[in-house]
């Protein structure tokens, strides 16, 4: 007789188990989502946002840059 409660009470386990596990995929997806919600403009090194420039981008900025600041002293200097 307590050999059958035995079993029962394992297969009652072995059962919680798996309902276990499956809500235990169910949060984990969940958190998968809210994490991925967060970090969408994370990048492999870890900073979030932060982009490296080439050494060509960064001369064509700088370019711009100097050509805006010549078209302002020239427009300065007719005033």
């Amino acid at each position: 007789m307590a050999s059958i409660e035995i079993a029962g009470t394992v297969k009652a386990l072995k059962g919680e188990r798996v309902r276990v596990k499956g809500e235990l995929a169910k949060l984990d997806k969940a958190i998968t989502v809210l994490e991925g919600l967060f970090r969408t403009s994370a990048t492999p090194n870890g900073h979030p946002g932060k982009r490296t420039l080439s050494a060509a981008a960064r001369r064509k900025i700088g370019k711009a840059q100097k050509l805006r600041w010549a078209k302002l002293k020239q427009q300065a200097g007719k005033k």
